[in-house]
């Protein structure tokens, strides 16, 4: 049975992983402007250089790169965040490999999340049109296991104690799911669908469509009609003890 989002009062850090700049924005950025709203710091952690997502033969990997991560960096002031980091591996061949895993869980012990936000592991078929892309898997499996054990066990990669990390235990995992396939909702107030839209179209190199912002309210509606929302975000809600 679908049921809403209800955070822990106690809840004070959140942290995104993704894998290119506006997968956040296209994913959950309505729920992080709520949650920035509700007293919550938030971070961004994004695996990929994003130095492969044009068509134009005028881009270089290396201008497109600067170009999409100044362009996530303006939609993170958008939506409040207290920092975005980029781990720049190479866009289009990110694999969940323990070297992802251990720099995922850098951050986890760095920036200590109570919550942590990810892409989903596994293949989506549900969209039409839409295949899936192996770099949002590969984030997802490697943000899955870098809160379970990585970032947890201390005697993990002691050379991030040496560094001054020290172990964290993440206490929610909110997995992006759409409405088919998600279990928990997170009801959006006007307000953070309006900061959601914002924040997408500062990614001016990839969001190319006038109707943008019909487009969220769409999507948004959609997955808020499944639980009498009239816009929601959804998602797998795991909470570890």
């Amino acid at each position: 049975m679908p049921r809403a989002i209800d955070p822990n009062p106690a809840y004070k850090r959140a942290m995104v992983v993704v894998a290119h700049a506006d997968d956040a924005e296209y994913g959950c950025s309505g729920s992080v402007a709520k949650l920035v709203r509700e007293g919550i710091e938030v971070v961004y952690v994004l695996c990929t250089d994003g130095s492969k997502g044009s068509d134009d033969p005028e881009d270089t990997q290396e201008s497109l790169s600067a170009v999409r991560k100044q362009e996530q960096i303006e939609a993170g002031k958008v939506l409040g965040l207290k920092t975005v980091e980029f781990l720049g591996f190479p866009d289009s061949e990110l694999e969940p490999t323990l070297v992802l895993r251990k720099a995922i869980a850098r951050e986890i012990r760095r920036h200590k999340p109570d919550i942590l936000i990810c892409q989903n592991p596994t293949r989506s078929l549900e969209i039409a049109g839409y295949v899936g892309h192996p770099d949002h898997q590969a984030a997802g499996e490697a943000a899955l296991s870098a809160v379970y054990p990585t970032a947890r066990d201390r005697l993990t990669y002691p050379d991030l104690l040496e560094e001054g990390f020290e172990p964290h235990k993440v206490r929610e995992v909110w997995v992006m799911l759409g409405p088919e396939r998600g279990d928990f909702f997170n009801e959006l107030e006007e307000e953070d669908m309006k900061k959601a839209v914002a924040a997408l179209k500062s990614h001016e190199s990839q969001v190319q469509y006038p109707e943008v912002d019909a487009r969220m309210r769409e999507w948004r509606g959609r997955t808020g009609a499944k639980v009498g929302f009239k816009f929601a975000e959804a998602f797998k809600v795991f909470t570890l003890g």
